[in-house]
């Protein structure tokens, strides 16, 4: 789960103005943004559960690698719709897809929690809610320039990629904690980098209520990849040294 949108407008450090054409202020709008991650964060463990307790998971798992296939498939397919159509979507139909994808996401969790004890997946939960949330605190109340980060972050993502590429033909446990640590810096570092940039969409969009709320949609679906991805590196190391 290294994919991150595509919608990503450049933007600098620069003063904002006090209030949206709703009437916010920026610590309302990032404090919104935020709650619509945790909602979807709170969709796809609701969908776990749903899928774990229904049996279907059981059935999804026997599909094997063409079902493995679809369900990334859709997954890549919801957020790049998002991504490509923001500017055209309802802000109804935003949501939608937002919570689509972190209901299909209930399916990779699901599977997890077939393999993982509760009190590991809680341990792991805790030290990535640490994790985003001081990193997303450093990225709201820093006066550093994050934008610079941006072709570095991008660089890291292919990299990971790659890595992740290489991994799958060489199973070799240490290359696979290098990837699980590069991963955690990565996306720690988009952590800060996407919480800023709730500044710089809170003002591109202060005068178009339309737009910052589909805006505000985006980027909790930033925020709840960017969580996502921290948990499962966190989770590859704690089943890495199990395994050892």
């Amino acid at each position: 789960m290294t994919n991150q949108p595509g919608f990503d407008p450049v933007f600098h450090g620069s003063e904002h103005r006090s209030y949206t054409a709703s009437g916010e202020s920026l610590a309302q709008y990032t404090a919104k943004t935020f709650g619509w991650m945790f909602l979807g964060l709170f969709v796809t463990f609701a969908a776990s559960i749903l899928l774990i307790g229904s049996g279907l998971i059981f059935n999804f798992l026997q599909l094997g690698y063409p079902g493995l296939l679809l369900l990334m498939l859709a997954e890549v397919g919801v957020v790049m719709f998002l991504s490509a159509r923001i500017d055209r979507l309802s802000i109804n139909a935003a949501r939608g897809l937002f919570f689509a994808y972190a209901a299909l996401n209930g399916f990779t969790f699901s599977s997890i929690f077939l393999v993982f004890d509760l009190s590991i997946l809680l341990f792991v939960f805790g030290l990535t809610a640490l994790y985003f949330g001081v990193l997303a605190l450093y990225g709201f109340i820093t006066k550093s320039d994050l934008s610079r980060l941006a072709p570095l972050l991008s660089i890291g993502l292919i990299f990971l990629a790659v890595c992740l590429l290489i991994s799958m033909f060489l199973p070799i446990s240490a290359f696979d904690r290098f990837i699980c640590l590069a991963g955690l810096l990565l996306f720690m570092g988009f952590t800060a980098y996407d919480t800023q940039k709730i500044k710089h969409l809170y003002t591109m969009y202060e005068h178009d209520y339309v737009m910052s709320r589909k805006a505000s949609i985006f980027a909790a679906l930033q925020l709840y990849l960017d969580f996502i991805n921290i948990f499962m590196y966190i989770l590859r190391l704690v089943g890495n040294n199990d395994r050892d």
